[in-house]
């Protein structure tokens, strides 16, 4: 589940223009400044950028979202994340390295992260990381956590329940849902405050309302539950 993902569900993947930047809006200018485009490809600065916050604060979109430009550049990107057991050796086609979740990394992890890292920057490649926890409170090994800390460090927020109802509101608005402020309601505070759950929630709900030929009311939600 990736927070705030505006595009949920379309093929296109997470974006950084899909991102509601809220209180992160500087982190959200840096990765977009870093990212570049084909016609800036030098801003792919080789300082590492890491990103940490609590679980819902958009960690994970915005480094899909950093891959999907890349990748859209015709680079290759290194992508490891809690769940790959065993990493492959770095590879020196790619043109960044990705760090996901961080602070669940195992030893072997640790060490195929440690060796991405050097590698990276002795081909001068960028490296972008994010965790739940700031560098100096990782329990990793201390020459990879003090690597993920001496580049560009933000500290994500969770957006408030105001933002939170402005991106369901769009998001519904974009796909022609109409969201009663009954429904949002139900919605904020009978489910995960994590965007990504709600966004997820949104698009079943889209689905079940469309199969179902009924609008979205709460007892809509209730019966979409109970069928699941």
């Amino acid at each position: 589940m990736k927070q705030l993902a505006l595009d949920i569900g379309l093929s296109t993947g997470p974006t950084l223009a899909g991102f509601f930047a809220g209180p992160n809006e500087a982190a959200v200018r840096h990765l977009a400044v870093w990212a570049g485009d084909a016609h800036a490809p030098t801003l792919h600065s080789p300082v590492p950028t890491y990103l940490w916050g609590e679980s819902g604060s958009g960690k994970t979109h915005l480094l899909e979202a950093v891959r999907g430009a890349l990748r859209e550049q015709g680079a290759s990107v290194g992508w490891l994340h809690a769940g790959l057991l065993e990493p492959p050796e770095f590879d020196e086609r790619w043109g960044a390295v990705m760090f996901d979740d961080v602070h669940l990394y195992t030893a072997v992890q640790q060490h195929a992260a440690f060796n991405w890292f050097v590698n990276a920057q002795t081909l001068q490649r960028g490296v972008v990381a994010a965790g739940a926890l700031p560098p100096a409170d990782l329990a990793l090994r201390e020459d990879l956590r003090t690597r993920l800390g001496w580049g560009h460090v933000f500290h994500l927020q969770l957006l408030s329940e105001a933002e939170r109802r402005a991106v369901l509101r769009q998001a519904a608005d974009a796909r022609g849902v109409l969201l009663t402020d009954e429904v949002l309601d139900y919605m904020l505070h009978r489910f995960s405050r994590d965007l990504g759950s709600l966004m997820e929630l949104l698009d079943q709900l889209d689905g079940y309302a469309l199969q179902t030929q009924r609008a979205v009311t709460i007892p809509l939600i209730r019966s979409m539950l109970e069928n699941q």
